[in-house]
């Protein structure tokens, strides 16, 4: 029998400077955008905090850090017209998974630093058993990304890959020679390949079942439910049961993260159950991991609301302890394996 999870108490701390880890609901009347957690309220309850087993850790897969304006003038330039509008530097992280009880994470490189991965690697350096980095693929014309892929791999220790489309050159597709070269070299040295399908599923979808069927031993991350929002018409139900198809390949993983960016409502994403339970269903808990997309996730619900969004949602579903585990931490862990081993 399902065991039913209860609603995780949801924490509101006073909002400092570049402190909003667990920010205060504020009001929507200014014309800049604001903290969307008016319902953060649904989250707190009198009864008693309910938490993920102790021995299963919790893991993000999928967040990123970029440098503190300081580090950027000092050491870490920002890629010219990628300058971010929110604090991601490490620290400010650490501070957030302290606060929300996360142990561990998937660091993606950001956009904010393109192809220069020192900032990350500085992280991954100095937090060796609490980081694994994913690099980006750089997917230039002249190939010289897939020596670059095996660099940040073998001599930099990254342990996945990112592909993103609209970082091709104009009018190439994934799959052309350099995106085969550098997907093939990635399942020959055992990287998971992340796809960001930001602007939908069906316009690369294609390209990830010719990717996945040529080269079956590399293994995929879809990022952020492959940005399949609960369907309102035809052609969104047709990308979310594409999605669902998609779980015909072994190989393939559903990250449920930056639930902010798919849901249709605010914290906590309640109009998700429907599909998680879905997804769940297709895939498997084992198949299926949590991801915060730190630090855009701060001022929509904070960082401990996009842990706790998971197991409010789980209780609609309801999911059983054990698959929540595999969802919050499990299957990364065992997809990664040898870091955050459980104690």
């Amino acid at each position: 029998m399902a065991m039913r999870f209860k609603p995780l108490l949801s924490v509101s701390a006073p909002l400092h400077h570049f402190n909003y880890c667990c920010p205060q609901p504020i009001s929507y009347l200014s014309k800049k955008p604001q903290f969307r957690i008016s319902a953060a309220k649904m989250a707190t309850t009198s009864e008693p905090q309910t938490k993920t087993p102790s021995q299963t850790k919790i893991i993000d897969s999928h967040l990123h850090v970029w440098a503190s304006p300081q580090e950027a003038a000092d050491k870490y330039p920002y890629f010219p017209g990628q300058e971010p509008s929110l604090p991601g530097n490490v620290d400010f992280l650490l501070e957030c998974m302290a606060e929300a009880g996360v142990d561990g994470a998937l660091i993606v490189q950001p956009i904010n630093h393109k192809f220069d991965h020192s900032l990350v690697t500085s992280v991954l350096n100095k937090y060796p058993t609490k980081f694994v980095g994913c690099c980006l693929a750089n997917p230039a014309e002249d190939g010289s990304g897939v020596k670059q892929l095996e660099h940040l791999i073998l001599k930099d220790g990254y342990r996945a890959v990112r592909f993103n489309p609209y970082l091709w050159p104009s009018g190439q597709q994934m799959t052309n020679e350099v995106g085969k070269a550098m997907f093939s070299k990635a399942g020959e040295l055992g990287v998971p390949v992340g796809f960001m399908c930001m602007k939908g599923l069906r316009l690369h979808l294609s390209e990830i079942e010719k990717l996945c069927t040529e080269f079956p031993s590399t293994v995929v991350l879809l990022d952020h439910l492959a940005f399949c929002k609960p369907p309102t018409n035809d052609d969104e139900s047709l990308a979310f049961s594409e999605l669902l198809k998609l779980s015909r390949f072994p190989q393939v993983y559903v990250k449920f993260s930056a639930l902010f960016r798919v849901s249709r409502m605010p914290f906590p994403y309640q109009d998700l159950s429907n599909i998680f339970s879905q997804i769940i269903s297709s895939f498997g808990a084992n198949r299926v991991m949590w991801g915060s997309d730190f630090p855009f996730v701060v001022p929509e619900c904070g960082y401990k609301g996009a842990k706790e969004a998971v197991s409010l949602i789980a209780n609609q579903v309801p999911l059983s302890s054990s698959e929540l585990e595999w969802i919050m931490g499990k299957t990364i862990t065992q997809l990664f394996q040898g870091q955050w081993i459980q104690s």
